[in-house]
C-alpha cells in the first residue's frame, strides 16, 4: 500500500445533476504511466476535471485519495500544493501576463514562500534547455498567440517547474502534428521518474507511442469496462472501440 501514490475508490461524478463517472476504481504506483482511452463522450475529462477538484464536477460518492491521503474535498490550489498536476486539453490565453511571471508566481503559490530571483531563473534556464525551449518563449504572453504546439510545450514547461508528483494529462496530443507531437512527448518522458506517477488521458493511440503506458484501461459511459498493457492500446487502434463498448453496453442491459 505505500507504494500506491494515487487512488480512486467506487469515484461517482456528476456535472449540472447528471451522472457522468460511475463507479470508477484507478490505481496508480509511484513510477507508473497509466492510460486512460474511450470514445467521445465517455467520461475522461469529467474525470481529469474531477481529480483536480473542477467546482462544476461534484463528486456524489467515492473518494480520491492522494499519498494516502483523502483529498476529495480539498480545493484546487490545496491538491496543486500537495503535488496534484493537470495539463489542461485546451489550455487558455492569457494576454498581458508573461509565462516567466505565471511560473514563478505558480510556484510560489505551490510552495508557499517566495522564489528568490536568481534561484528562479537558474532553474527556468535548466527546464527549458531540457526541454529543449528557446529562453525567449519565457517572455511571450500565456498562449496568446501560441501554436497548438506551442501551447502544450508551456503545459510540460510548467511540469518542469512545478515538478508534480502526480501529471494528468488531458488530451496533450489533441490538435498536434506528428513533429509537434514527439517534441511534447520528449519533454513529458524527460520529467517523469521513479517516485512519479502520470495518467494520460487520450481518445487516440498515437501518443502512447512516444509516452508508454505501463496499463491501458478503456473507460465507456463512465466506468472502466477493460484494462491491459500497452497491447491493449494497439488492438484499439487496429480494431476500434465498438467491439469492446458494444459487450459492455449489452451487459448493462441484459436482465
Amino acid at each position: 500500500m505505500a507504494n500506491i501514490l494515487f487512488q480512486t475508490k467506487d469515484l461517482h461524478v456528476s456535472v449540472d445533476g447528471k451522472e457522468i463517472v460511475k463507479g470508477l476504481d484507478l490505481k496508480v504506483r509511484r513510477g507508473e504511466v497509466h492510460a486512460i482511452m474511450g470514445p467521445n463522450a465517455s467520461g475522461k475529462s469529467t474525470l481529469a476535471n474531477a481529480i483536480m477538484g473542477h467546482p462544476q464536477y461534484r463528486v456524489t460518492q467515492g473518494k480520491i485519495l492522494f499519498k494516502g491521503e483523502d483529498i476529495t474535498n480539498l480545493s484546487p490550489d490545496e491538491r496543486a500544493r500537495r503535488g496534484l498536476f493537470l495539463a489542461f486539453q485546451y489550455p487558455r490565453a492569457i494576454p498581458g501576463v508573461t509565462m516567466v511571471n505565471f511560473l514563478r508566481t505558480a510556484l510560489r503559490a505551490v510552495r508557499g514562500s517566495d522564489v528568490p530571483v536568481r534561484e528562479f531563473r537558474s532553474m527556468l534556464r535548466e527546464t527549458m534547455a531540457m526541454l529543449k525551449i528557446d529562453e525567449d518563449f519565457a517572455r511571450r504572453y500565456i498562449n496568446d498567440g501560441f501554436s497548438g504546439g506551442e501551447m502544450k510545450r508551456a503545459e510540460v514547461l510548467q511540469m518542469g517547474i512545478l515538478q508534480p508528483d502526480m501529471s494528468i494529462l488531458d488530451e496533450t496530443d489533441s490538435g498536434l502534428d506528428i513533429d509537434a507531437l514527439r517534441t511534447v512527448a520528449e519533454g513529458v518522458n524527460s520529467l517523469m521518474t521513479k517516485d512519479r506517477g502520470m495518467l494520460v488521458i487520450t481518445h487516440y493511440q498515437r501518443i502512447l507511442n512516444y509516452v508508454q503506458p505501463d496499463f491501458v484501461h478503456v473507460l465507456f459511459n463512465g466506468r472502466i469496462i477493460k484494462s491491459g498493457g500497452r497491447e491493449l492500446a494497439l488492438e484499439l487502434e487496429a480494431e476500434g472501440y465498438e467491439r469492446i463498448t458494444g459487450a459492455a453496453a449489452a451487459e448493462e442491459v441484459a436482465p
